[in-house]
């Protein structure tokens, strides 16, 4: 997993809505990238519906913020206009930016391992180099933390 003072990995990848997104198009402002297991799952959705909440307050900011996951970009797309999400979402579903983030890990449940990403939040400052990071997230009052994060740039 990515550590603060690195710099954020270079990808090229997709958002919800089909457009491109490489880390060069992020730099210049400050970006915030939560990851989360699975589009249109309780803990997910959730947590995309606070960050889109207070999406006003990070613009406010200058800060960016995008959710990534492993869903296709349909997936996505039908998450965001199911839920009114305001945030960004990246579809790795064809890419390794999870990878390159470090939060595609082994995961265990019931007795079963499988791959799967973990929870994880990232912020950068305008330069892309990493200024917080959360591993293992829990969702209740984490968008308000990164937001409290994000006020100190």
């Amino acid at each position: 997993m990515l550590e603060v003072g690195q710099p954020c990995p270079q990808f090229s990848t997709t958002l919800d809505n089909g457009d491109s997104l490489t880390t060069d198009q992020l730099l210049g402002r400050p970006f915030a990238v939560f990851f989360y297991p699975r589009a249109d799952t309780p803990g997910c959705t959730k947590e995309s519906i606070a960050f889109s909440a207070l999406k006003p307050q990070f613009d406010a900011l200058g800060v960016r913020v995008l959710g990534a996951s492993k869903d296709p970009v349909a997936k996505q797309g039908k998450f965001r206009d199911k839920h009114s999400l305001t945030v960004e979402l990246i579809a790795d579903d064809e890419s390794d930016v999870c990878e390159q983030f470090g939060v595609w890990q082994e995961k265990s449940m019931y007795g079963k391992t499988y791959m799967g990403v973990t929870r994880s939040t990232f912020l950068f400052n305008a330069n892309g180099v990493l200024v917080e990071s959360w591993p293992k997230v829990k969702v209740d009052g984490h968008p308000e933390a990164v937001l409290q994060a994000a006020q100190s740039l």
